[in-house]
């Protein structure tokens, strides 16, 4: 039975350099999910050409913006790439230029030329859930999503941080410390 066999992680972009190269449609919708996600990423995005809302989201979260065409040099000092061009030749190339130089990359709708996908990501305060379909459907990820926003309660992130709070007081060893975490967290999964 085939199986989803990746590794999800969740990455401080706000430390990390990322580069969006393209500034059509596909490039917006990008930088507006890496954004939402993680509006302190710091971001870079390099295209001929770039549309007006595009433009629009990158200023509000300080992007920096390059008009350019793509060439390695860009790669200079990232640790991630989004190739979101619509010249297949062009993607191709980023993706090969990456893969030289060990940086992660994603080439927007084609799996085979991506290290990573960006998934459906849910945000509840200091919660956060991503869903990932292994790059078969990006529907069923956003539908997934939507259930999630509406299932999870509004004061998820209280009751972490009030958790998080009560952490701090239990004495004991790490063993122990886990011990009554899970004792005390048991009841979030048991069915009514």
């Amino acid at each position: 039975m085939e199986r989803n066999n990746l590794y999800p992680i969740f990455l401080k972009t706000s430390q990390l350099e990322v580069l969006i190269v393209g500034g059509g449609y596909v490039a917006e919708e990008k930088l507006h999910f890496l954004t939402k996600s993680s509006p302190d990423a710091k971001v870079t995005m390099v295209a001929p050409m770039f549309r007006e809302a595009t433009l629009d989201i990158a200023k509000q979260f300080n992007v920096t913006i390059v008009e350019d065409e793509y060439n390695a040099n860009y790669l200079y000092g990232k640790h991630m790439v989004v190739a979101t061009t619509d010249v297949p030749e062009v993607n191709l190339r980023i993706y090969k230029d990456c893969r030289k130089l060990h940086i992660l990359v994603n080439v927007a709708d084609n799996p085979p030329l991506c290290d990573f996908y960006m998934g459906g990501i849910v945000t509840k305060g200091h919660v956060k859930v991503a869903i990932s379909t292994n790059g078969k459907s990006p529907t069923t990820a956003k539908r997934l999503r939507q259930f999630f926003e509406e299932v999870l309660p509004e004061d998820i992130s209280k009751m972490v941080q009030n958790l998080n709070e009560f952490r701090k007081t239990i004495k004991g060893d790490f063993e122990e410390k886990v011990d009554k975490m899970n004792k005390i967290t048991q009841k979030l999964v048991e069915k009514a």
